[in-house]
């Protein structure tokens, strides 16, 4: 019995978060100009417009630039801090710790509007510079909890075993330590670079009308005229985000393969 009501609410549970996805997906392929039901017939117009019109395409654009950079700096950040403060004998570990996690928590009102008289007074605002900063430090906490769950699983004794063999500190981190860590890398990566893509009010504060991302033209999209084209790009949104959480999957797999090899 209980067995069955555990099922009972995983299903429940499962279908109240997918349900509003898998609303909006067949209205990405409506040919109305409205979103409604029932769809009268079925069209790739909308996603047709996303890649032909100069302000989907450009927002676009804007998000893959801002994306890849946000999770290249992330990433190292997120990586580095992880491995420095991997020692927890280190003074003030644990404050330096919720520090790093500190804008997961933090209104993102309250962080843009922080950042906009920070970079007005640096010369960043509306530039796409100051988007990847911004978009940055929300995105390093995701690296460093990624990150910093991993290195707990790598057996300190295997380094050690290394640096007894000869092996330099540099050498012991690129043949042991990283590819230990990979799959928390790569997991941390992937969530940097979908929370850059979806992120909203801070590049409402911080970019310009050149910097505007995907995620904020569907927000102003939202405001002016609600178009099929927002379902199209929320289409792309899910899709992308599935690929991803198959790549990390996948790495993961790997990495376990590799262990008990």
């Amino acid at each position: 019995m209980l067995r069955v009501l555990k099922i009972v609410f995983a299903v429940a549970a499962m279908t109240f978060l997918l349900a509003p996805l898998v609303a909006i997906l067949p209205l990405a392929f409506t040919s109305s100009v409205f979103l409604n039901y029932p769809v009268p017939s079925y069209s790739t117009r909308w996603f047709a417009e996303l890649f032909t019109a100069d302000v989907w395409r450009r927002a676009i654009i804007n998000s893959l630039v801002i994306g890849l950079g946000v999770t290249v700096l992330a990433t190292v950040l997120g990586t580095l801090a992880a491995l420095g403060l991997r020692e927890r004998r280190l003074p003030f570990s644990g404050v330096l710790r919720t520090a790093f996690l500190l804008p997961m928590v933090v209104p993102a009102v309250v962080l843009g509007v922080g950042m906009q008289l920070l970079f007005v007074r640096m010369g960043l605002a509306n530039s796409y510079l100051g988007v990847i900063f911004a978009h940055t430090v929300i995105a390093v906490p995701f690296v460093f909890v990624n990150v910093a769950a991993a290195l707990q699983g790598v057996d300190t004794r295997v380094e050690r075993a290394a640096a007894s063999l000869g092996a330099s500190p540099i050498t012991t981190f690129r043949r042991v330590t990283l590819p230990l860590a990979i799959p928390g890398i790569v997991s941390g990566a992937v969530f940097a670079f979908a929370t850059s893509l979806d992120e909203v009010v801070l590049t409402l504060f911080v970019a310009g009308p050149n910097q505007r991302t995907l995620a904020r033209q569907m927000f102003s999209t939202i405001r002016e005229n609600i178009s099929p084209a927002i379902a199209s790009a929320a289409f792309l949104f899910i899709v992308g985000t599935i690929l991803a959480a198959l790549v990390v999957a996948l790495v993961r797999w790997k990495s376990a393969q590799r262990r008990m090899a």
